[in-house]
């Protein structure tokens, strides 16, 4: 079923049971996630020389098995995973497969991966992007590298190679503010872009050559639903968000995913009830803009086409392309979640929580996802 049926359907229901079945949690003795732990601890260990347990351990539905695969400031690989884990994404790997998480951190933020064999055990870890500030947001292309956003008010976007082969590349033609999350959209040729500001916008990138992000032209969406460009994307003075007259105002752009003609995007203000940010879809075909639901932080998509978003309350939902959401994951104490994203063969998500003390943990859940 398409996701547009998400987008035009009507208010967002809530429910109790999940898709899944009932949500358990294991026994302490329980296995991690089918093939073994590349080293790393259960659910109920430690990862590499890591110290606490963090964050908690997550509650799964019956069928699903979950493992700790980092923890900030263990040893993973051999690399000391960093704090602050960020936006995250899967990238094929012959048979295996990589994660990508960035770190939000000032002076060292930049960005890591974690290399699986096909078992699902760590093969290796490695930076990615080093010597950049606060990486919260970011986004995979469709030619498998990873653009890692800065968060500062003349934050750049890096290309990055997850593969490690190539350093980190600055692409200032997208625009120098405070860039929340990116997302590629290779139907129209063009790259979503969110602004972590209070009064922030909403933005698109078209390169002059779709793959090459080196050159293009930056635009804002405006109220009339229409597109304009930005004069000076890069521009020392004036802020890139004071640059259109009529521009649309987002409070605080996060997170941002593109799926079938729909753009979502996350914000930390707009809420309605309170107490956490929005959910937006943006209908590339139509220029409409909705409001899903309020209280969200972190999204991504499976291969089904269900949506999985991380709420408030240390928990992660899933929205059916019938607009039906209901509990997934939940985890002990208080935690925000983030990185969300699923291996290539869509039997494992990944993500971090990051606890008000600033332990954080990195997860895998695998299981019989929806396909």
């Amino acid at each position: 079923m398409s996701r547009k049926t998400l987008l035009r359907t009507g208010p967002i229901r809530q429910s109790g049971a999940s898709p899944y079945g009932p949500i358990t949690e294991p026994s302490p003795g329980e296995p991690a996630a089918p093939g073994g732990t590349g080293g790393l601890g259960g659910l109920g260990g430690q990862a590499g020389s890591g110290g606490s347990a963090g964050p908690g351990r997550p509650a799964v539905p019956g069928g699903f098995r979950g493992r700790v695969v980092a923890r900030s400031g263990g040893k993973v690989a051999g690399l000391t995973w960093h704090a602050a884990p960020g936006a995250g994404a899967c990238f094929p790997d012959g048979p295996g497969w990589i994660y990508v998480s960035n770190a939000a951190l000032p002076v060292v933020g930049g960005a890591s991966a974690l290399r699986f064999r096909p078992d699902g055990s760590v093969g290796g870890a490695y930076r990615i992007l080093s010597g950049t500030e606060v990486n919260r947001g970011g986004g995979a292309t469709p030619w498998h590298t990873w653009l890692s956003c800065e968060l500062g008010h003349r934050g750049r976007v890096f290309e990055c190679d997850p593969y490690g082969m190539r350093a980190g590349r600055p692409r200032l033609a997208m625009g120098r503010f405070a860039h929340g999350g990116a997302a590629c959209d290779p139907g129209l040729g063009v790259v979503y872009l969110t602004e972590a500001e209070r009064d922030g916008c909403f933005y698109r990138f078209r390169p002059g050559d779709w793959g090459d992000l080196t050159e293009g032209t930056l635009e804002v969406l405006c109220g009339s639903g229409a597109w304009e460009r930005v004069p000076s994307p890069a521009a020392l003075l004036k802020p890139v968000r004071h640059q259109v007259a009529g521009a649309r105002r987002f409070d605080g752009g996060d997170a941002c995913h593109y799926a079938d003609g729909v753009c979502f995007l996350t914000t930390r203000g707009d809420s309605i009830q309170g107490g956490g940010g929005a959910l937006w879809a943006y209908d590339t075909r139509t220029g409409a803009v909705e409001r899903v639901c309020d209280g969200v932080g972190a999204v991504t998509a499976a291969p089904s086409g269900d949506l999985y978003v991380a709420r408030r309350g240390s928990r992660i939902d899933v929205v059916t392309p019938d607009r039906e959401m209901a509990p997934f994951l939940t985890l002990d104490g208080d935690a925000e979640l983030s990185g969300l994203a699923f291996a290539p063969g869509g039997d494992r998500l990944y993500f971090s929580a990051t606890a008000a003390s600033g332990e954080a943990t990195t997860y895998e859940v695998a299981g019989p996802f929806r396909s």
